[in-house]
This record gives structure tokens, C-alpha cells and sequence, in this order.
């Protein structure tokens, strides 16, 4: 039973993780870009969450009604007015541009905020459910649907939509799409709009679940790297299964060694990557299955 309830736990806790890494991956993925302020724009997002609770007496997640619009609109004024200028003269001007806004941004934030803690708390934050036995966090079984609820209607919308096309079209190969008529200019603004759309989302999961200060950007910028690496550059499917492994990790590490052990597990993949171990492993197989139905039509 308590191997059942680590599990439970780690998964609930990915689900967060998933969410805190989803506007990397995008970046990465699409504008081909490693965003520095990337925590300070989920730090934005729990502020949002905090200040909208505070001032309107709601629940938070409704204020994400307010903050994912509002921050949508800010990413891809960045995008539009500094990134795009920086990612012109290549991609280490780019990288500083990211870089110095995300200090503006954590300055800004000391400056507005002060360095003290927040929390965002609801009625169901200490409430638990049990069910066959395990003891389950109501917080966390909501914060998991809300960000595989996003992950999904962000999938969808890439798949299904025509600004999603374009999306996936640039990103798969810039030139060729802005050659067919995209502006590329206009879709990586949209792409980091939507990258700081779902950091206001993981913002207002962090503000619930945790304790947050405006200089804790650079935790969850490290988390989001680790989601990253994990699931693969742009992998929105691949997001919530990344962050499920690195909660689990963490969970079985526990309180004292839960971070030692996820950081290890990252060395793991990195060193022994997986993904070619098991394309190899499949290509082999495709090889042997054709070699075999070769063998048979001739005889």
C-alpha cells in the first residue's frame, strides 16, 4: 500500500512539474530559443494568481480567466518588440535579450512585491480523500487535471487549428514556411505568447501548492530544463509523462534526498539517452521483421 500511495503522490506531483515545463518545451521546440526568464515568467503568473485572489475574493483558478490572456499579450509583445530584434544577429544576443529580462523582471518584482513569502490558500488546500485506502490531496488531484486539461487544448489547438498549422510548419523548417507565406515574425511572437500563457497557468498551480518569492524564478526554471531534457524539445505529449517520472523521482527520494535523486536520474538520461537506445532497438527489430519476410517470399 505504500509503494501505491509514493506512486499516487509522484504522479500528482508530475502533473505540476508538467505544467511548470510546458512554456520551455514550446520555446525550445519551436522558436528554437533557451528562454532565461522563463521562471520569472511563471513567478509573474503566481503573483497574478495571488493579487487577483487578494483583490476580487475568488477562487484562483478562476483567476485564470484574467492572468492567461493578460500574459499571453505580454509574451508576445516581448517577443514582437525585443526577442525577434535579438534572434537576428543570432542566437547568443537572443539568449542575453531572455537573459536581461529576466533580471528586469525579478528587480521589478522585489521592487513591487518585497522579498516576502506568498501563498495562495482555499478552502480545499489542507483536504484530502481517501480512496481504497490511500490518502489523496484534493489540491492535488485539481492542479493535475487543470494542467493536463491545458496540455490537451494546447495539443488540440496546434493540431487542429490554422495559427497551429503555422506554428508546426515554422518550426519544422523556418525558411520553407516563410517562403509559403507565414510570417514568421508574427508566429514566434504568437508560440512565446502562448509559452507565457501556460506559465500564468503553472503560476497559479505554484502559488497554490507552494511557498513563492519573486527571486524563485530560478527554481523553476531549473525544473522546467529537467522537463525538458526528459520529454524532448516540443513534445507536448511527452511534457506530462516527463513530469510524472521527474515527481515520482522526486517522491521516492523523499523530503531530504527527493532533488538529489531527480538530478541524478536527469545525469542517467543524458548519459545513456533512451531515445536513441530504443529507436535503435526498433530499427533493429524493423530489420530483423524485413530480413524474415524476405527469407519467406523466397522460399
Amino acid at each position: 500500500m505504500y509503494i501505491v500511495q509514493v506512486l499516487v503522490n509522484g504522479i500528482l506531483l508530475g502533473g505540476i512539474y508538467a505544467g511548470i515545463g510546458l512554456g520551455m518545451s514550446l520555446i525550445l521546440g519551436i522558436v528554437k530559443l533557451t528562454n532565461l526568464a522563463h521562471g520569472e515568467f511563471v513567478i509573474m503568473g503566481a503573483f497574478l494568481s495571488a493579487i487577483l485572489t487578494s483583490a476580487l475574493g475568488i477562487d484562483p483558478l478562476l483567476t485564470l480567466l484574467v492572468s492567461v490572456p493578460t500574459m499571453f499579450f505580454f509574451g508576445y509583445a516581448l517577443q514582437r518588440v525585443l526577442v525577434n530584434h535579438g534572434m537576428k544577429r543570432g542566437a547568443e544576443p537572443a539568449l542575453l535579450v531572455t537573459f536581461g529580462i529576466s533580471i528586469i523582471l525579478k528587480d521589478g518584482m522585489l521592487m513591487l512585491f518585497t522579498p516576502d513569502a506568498r501563498h495562495v490558500a482555499t478552502s480545499y488546500s489542507n483536504s484530502v480523500v481517501t480512496i481504497a485506502g490511500i490518502d489523496i490531496s484534493l489540491l492535488n488531484i485539481i492542479l493535475l487535471i487543470v494542467c493536463a486539461v491545458f496540455i490537451f487544448v494546447l495539443r488540440t489547438f496546434l493540431e487542429k487549428t490554422d495559427i497551429g498549422r503555422a506554428i508546426r510548419a515554422t518550426a519544422d523548417d523556418t525558411e520553407a514556411a516563410q517562403l509559403s507565406g507565414i510570417n514568421v515574425a508574427h508566429t514566434f511572437a504568437i508560440a512565446m505568447g502562448i509559452a507565457t500563457a501556460a506559465s500564468a497557468v503553472a503560476g497559479t498551480c505554484v502559488s497554490m501548492k507552494w511557498t513563492f518569492y519573486p527571486t524563485s524564478g530560478g527554481e523553476y526554471l531549473l525544473i522546467a530544463f529537467v522537463v525538458v531534457v526528459i520529454s524532448g524539445l516540443g513534445d507536448i505529449r511527452g511534457t506530462l509523462l516527463a513530469g510524472v517520472m521527474f515527481g515520482l523521482m522526486q517522491v521516492i527520494g523523499g523530503a531530504s534526498y527527493g532533488r538529489l535523486i531527480s538530478y541524478i536520474f536527469l545525469i542517467v538520461l543524458l548519459v545513456f539517452n533512451p531515445r536513441e537506445i530504443f529507436g535503435r532497438m526498433l530499427r533493429d527489430k524493423r530489420a530483423r521483421d524485413l530480413s524474415e519476410r524476405e527469407v519467406k517470399a523466397d522460399e
